[in-house]
Protein backbone atom coordinates (compact mmCIF):
# COMPACT_ATOMS: atom_id res chain seq x y z
CA UNK A 1 0.00 0.00 0.00
CA UNK A 2 1.37 3.38 -1.22
CA UNK A 3 2.44 5.77 1.89
CA UNK A 4 -0.81 8.30 2.37
CA UNK A 5 -0.99 11.93 3.71
CA UNK A 6 -2.40 11.83 7.15
CA UNK A 7 -4.12 15.37 6.90
CA UNK A 8 -6.57 14.36 3.92
CA UNK A 9 -9.49 12.37 4.65
CA UNK A 10 -10.85 9.54 2.88
CA UNK A 11 -12.90 11.99 0.57
CA UNK A 12 -9.46 14.23 0.38
CA UNK A 13 -10.42 16.95 2.29
CA UNK A 14 -8.15 18.71 4.90
CA UNK A 15 -8.55 17.63 8.27
CA UNK A 16 -7.08 17.39 11.44
CA UNK A 17 -5.36 14.54 12.30
CA UNK A 18 -7.06 12.83 15.29
CA UNK A 19 -4.06 11.57 17.79
CA UNK A 20 -6.79 10.16 20.42
CA UNK A 21 -5.42 6.65 20.12
CA UNK A 22 -2.27 7.39 19.99
CA UNK A 23 0.68 6.73 22.95
CA UNK A 24 2.44 9.65 24.64
CA UNK A 25 5.54 9.38 24.58
CA UNK A 26 8.74 11.63 24.95
CA UNK A 27 9.26 13.75 20.71
CA UNK A 28 12.30 15.37 20.04
CA UNK A 29 13.09 17.42 16.58
CA UNK A 30 16.36 18.75 15.58
CA UNK A 31 16.10 21.64 12.83
CA UNK A 32 18.65 23.89 11.01
CA UNK A 33 19.09 26.63 8.49
CA UNK A 34 21.30 28.87 7.70
CA UNK A 35 21.05 33.14 6.95
CA UNK A 36 23.77 33.65 4.36
CA UNK A 37 24.92 37.35 4.21
CA UNK A 38 27.62 39.86 3.51
CA UNK A 39 31.34 39.36 5.73
CA UNK A 40 30.13 43.22 7.14
CA UNK A 41 26.74 42.16 8.04
CA UNK A 42 28.13 39.65 10.35
CA UNK A 43 30.63 41.72 11.78
CA UNK A 44 27.88 44.44 12.79
CA UNK A 45 25.62 41.28 14.25
CA UNK A 46 28.69 40.02 16.13
CA UNK A 47 29.89 43.63 17.82
CA UNK A 48 26.55 44.38 19.23
CA UNK A 49 26.13 47.12 16.95
CA UNK A 50 22.83 47.08 14.97
CA UNK A 51 20.39 50.08 15.70
CA UNK A 52 17.93 47.36 16.70
CA UNK A 53 19.99 45.74 19.61
CA UNK A 54 21.09 42.21 20.22
CA UNK A 55 20.19 40.43 17.12
CA UNK A 56 21.00 36.97 18.43
CA UNK A 57 19.52 37.47 21.47
CA UNK A 58 15.90 39.10 20.00
CA UNK A 59 16.06 35.81 17.39
CA UNK A 60 16.79 33.27 19.89
CA UNK A 61 13.57 34.62 21.90
CA UNK A 62 11.94 34.91 18.37
CA UNK A 63 12.46 31.27 17.78
CA UNK A 64 11.59 29.92 21.09
CA UNK A 65 8.45 31.88 20.86
CA UNK A 66 7.09 30.91 17.38
CA UNK A 67 7.49 27.36 18.22
CA UNK A 68 5.27 28.02 21.07
CA UNK A 69 3.03 29.34 19.01
CA UNK A 70 3.59 26.64 15.40
CA UNK A 71 -0.22 25.74 15.87
CA UNK A 72 -1.58 29.49 15.17
CA UNK A 73 0.89 29.75 12.20
CA UNK A 74 0.38 26.29 10.51
CA UNK A 75 -3.47 25.68 9.97
CA UNK A 76 -3.68 21.52 10.74
CA UNK A 77 -1.00 21.24 13.69
CA UNK A 78 -2.26 20.33 17.33
CA UNK A 79 -1.37 22.90 19.76
CA UNK A 80 1.29 21.12 22.37
CA UNK A 81 3.06 21.65 25.54
CA UNK A 82 6.34 21.94 25.28
CA UNK A 83 8.59 20.88 27.45
CA UNK A 84 12.49 22.74 26.06
CA UNK A 85 13.31 24.74 23.45
CA UNK A 86 16.60 24.61 22.90
CA UNK A 87 18.16 27.43 20.48
CA UNK A 88 22.07 27.31 19.13
CA UNK A 89 24.02 29.94 16.84
CA UNK A 90 26.65 29.26 14.89
CA UNK A 91 28.80 31.41 12.59
CA UNK A 92 31.11 31.05 9.75
CA UNK A 93 32.61 34.12 7.94
CA UNK A 94 29.60 35.17 6.65
CA UNK A 95 26.81 32.75 7.40
CA UNK A 96 24.83 32.26 10.47
CA UNK A 97 23.31 29.11 11.12
CA UNK A 98 20.66 28.22 13.48
CA UNK A 99 19.77 24.87 14.90
CA UNK A 100 16.28 24.40 17.51
CA UNK A 101 15.74 21.20 19.39
CA UNK A 102 12.08 21.00 20.51
CA UNK A 103 10.78 18.66 22.89
CA UNK A 104 7.58 17.52 23.93
CA UNK A 105 5.71 14.45 25.58
CA UNK A 106 2.97 13.93 23.95
CA UNK A 107 0.89 12.03 21.19
CA UNK A 108 2.22 13.94 18.37
CA UNK A 109 5.84 14.99 16.98
CA UNK A 110 7.15 18.13 17.38
CA UNK A 111 9.58 19.01 13.87
CA UNK A 112 6.75 21.49 12.91
CA UNK A 113 7.59 23.27 15.98
CA UNK A 114 11.56 22.47 15.42
CA UNK A 115 11.32 24.15 11.70
CA UNK A 116 8.96 27.24 12.57
CA UNK A 117 11.40 28.02 15.08
CA UNK A 118 14.47 27.60 12.70
CA UNK A 119 12.73 29.60 9.70
CA UNK A 120 11.14 32.47 11.93
CA UNK A 121 14.88 32.37 13.75
CA UNK A 122 16.47 33.63 10.75
CA UNK A 123 13.38 35.93 9.66
CA UNK A 124 14.21 38.11 12.76
CA UNK A 125 17.86 38.29 11.84
CA UNK A 126 16.93 39.32 8.57
CA UNK A 127 14.30 41.66 9.80
CA UNK A 128 17.04 43.35 12.11
CA UNK A 129 20.06 43.51 9.43
CA UNK A 130 17.92 44.53 6.21
CA UNK A 131 18.47 47.98 6.44
CA UNK A 132 22.20 47.09 5.79
CA UNK A 133 21.88 43.93 3.67
CA UNK A 134 18.81 43.40 1.46
CA UNK A 135 20.77 40.40 -0.21
CA UNK A 136 20.92 38.03 2.58
CA UNK A 137 19.28 34.35 1.47
CA UNK A 138 17.36 31.86 3.88
CA UNK A 139 18.83 27.99 3.10
CA UNK A 140 19.02 24.96 3.87
CA UNK A 141 16.03 24.62 6.51
CA UNK A 142 15.65 20.96 7.15
CA UNK A 143 14.76 18.61 9.90
CA UNK A 144 17.55 16.87 11.21
CA UNK A 145 16.20 14.36 13.55
CA UNK A 146 13.40 13.06 15.07
CA UNK A 147 12.39 10.67 17.87
CA UNK A 148 9.28 9.34 19.67
CA UNK A 149 6.36 8.37 18.56
CA UNK A 150 4.69 5.14 16.39
CA UNK A 151 7.41 6.31 13.27
CA UNK A 152 10.77 5.72 15.51
CA UNK A 153 14.03 7.66 15.22
CA UNK A 154 14.52 9.39 11.72
CA UNK A 155 18.53 10.74 11.13
CA UNK A 156 18.77 13.55 8.27
CA UNK A 157 21.80 12.15 6.13
CA UNK A 158 23.71 15.29 6.39
CA UNK A 159 23.63 15.66 9.79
Amino acid sequence: MPPRLTHFDHAGEAHMVDVAAKAETRRVARASGTLRMRPATLKVILAGKSKKGDVLGVARVAAIQSAKRTSELIPLCHPLALTRVGTEFRTGRSTVTLTVTVETVGRTGVEMEALAAVSIGLLTVYDMCKAIDRAMVIEDVKLLEKSGGKSGHFLHPEA
